[in-house]
């Protein structure tokens, strides 16, 4: 592969953002953030972590920690700083990061992949509309993106798009423009699943929508019990988990854990995440979903909580070398990649960051 060259609620309810948290130690991390891996969104030209980013960032968990920790490494940064990806996906044993706030714009349709084996970026073909909070998921043989906002964080668009390893197809639009939606594969439909809609009235929604790629055709599932954006979603052993993110703004988190079960149609609450937070990664990873990063009033999140559905309890694990939110997390072999985010509250910031959680 070659490297790339540059182109250019408390349960039942939210939860109101604190003051960052004290930072705790991040025992198993091996090394602090990287210099000149930041850029400005207003500014060109690289630069260190902010002050500020020291100021948000938290990565104190209120549950109790597991047996084993983990540990975080560092891995090759991105060619070009990105944040507000909203989330990754693996697609043929790599990350793909699609669209995002990249080089003083925040409607780029830039399209990056990871190989862990190598690691090394390569560039692909650009997503045909840019757009910032892209919804993006892994579905037979094919990368989706849905979705997105082409202002800062507002104002959505409707376009839906495939990719086959070699180029982009349009697809039918999506039945209202939305961004920040949270998609996973879940049998033979693909489920899009909340979000946000509007420019100067951005509001969550809790839009329960299906895709089906075989009819390019969308459905109506019953929709969340609670309308946010920004959330953390998985599909294991038959069932979707929705977890945190946003009722309107970062002000108002939420910790809601829920499950839906596409054979009933039926949403179940399930124990809360201990730090409410949106913005997040999620994924299922060693039998737990693992969710890290996110953002709040004040606060970018480093730490690491894993739910453990056997249980129905969570734990916490190492902390993020470089607490982030709106980046792309993606289970690589026996490995965690958070790749991108911001590093301070707010999309002012991006990084090239891109670092590694691992049991072993």
């Amino acid at each position: 592969m070659t490297q790339l060259h540059r182109r250019h609620l408390l349960a039942g309810g939210f939860a109101l953002a604190a003051a960052p948290a004290a930072a705790q130690h991040n025992h198993g991390n091996t090394q602090p953030h990287q210099a000149g891996q930041f850029e400005r969104l207003n500014q060109p030209g690289r630069t260190d972590l902010p002050d500020l980013a020291h100021q948000h960032a938290a990565t104190d968990s209120p549950a109790p920690r597991a047996a084993n920790p983990g540990r975080w490494r560092a891995l090759a940064p991105l060619p070009i700083p990105r944040t507000e990806m909203a989330w990754a996906a693996e697609y043929r044993g790599r990350v793909h990061l699609v669209g995002g706030y990249a080089e003083q714009r925040v409607d780029r349709p830039y399209h990056h992949a990871y190989d862990l084996a190598s690691n090394s970026w390569t560039e692909l073909p650009q997503v045909p509309r840019g757009a910032n909070h892209v919804g993006v998921v892994s579905h037979g043989g094919r990368l989706y993106a849905f979705g997105g906002f082409l202002e800062q964080n507002r104002t959505p668009h409707d376009g839906a798009y495939a990719f086959d390893g070699e180029s982009w197809t349009t697809l039918r639009r999506l039945p209202e423009a939305c961004g920040a939606i949270a998609c996973v594969s879940a049998g033979d439909l693909i489920h899009l699943i909340g979000g946000a809609i509007g420019s100067d009235n951005r509001r969550s929604v809790d839009w329960h929508i299906t895709y089906d790629p075989r009819t390019d055709r969308y459905g109506r599932r019953q929709p969340m019990p609670l309308a946010r954006d920004h959330t953390g979603v998985v599909f294991v052993n038959g069932v979707i988990h929705v977890i945190g993110g946003r009722v309107d703004t970062f002000h108002t988190n939420s910790n809601l854990h829920h499950t839906y079960d596409p054979r009933t149609d039926e949403w179940t609450f399930r124990a809360p995440i201990p730090t409410a937070r949106s913005g997040h990664g999620s994924v299922w990873f060693a039998n737990r979903v693992f969710c890290m990063g996110g953002e709040g009033t004040n606060r970018v999140h480093g730490s690491t909580e894993a739910y453990d559905p056997a249980t129905d309890r969570w734990e916490s694990y190492a902390p993020m070398t470089t607490p982030r939110h709106g980046m792309g997390a993606v289970v690589l072999g026996d490995s965690i990649v958070v790749a991108g985010g911001g590093p301070q509250m707010g999309g002012g910031v991006l990084s090239a960051i891109n670092e590694a959680f691992s049991l072993g």
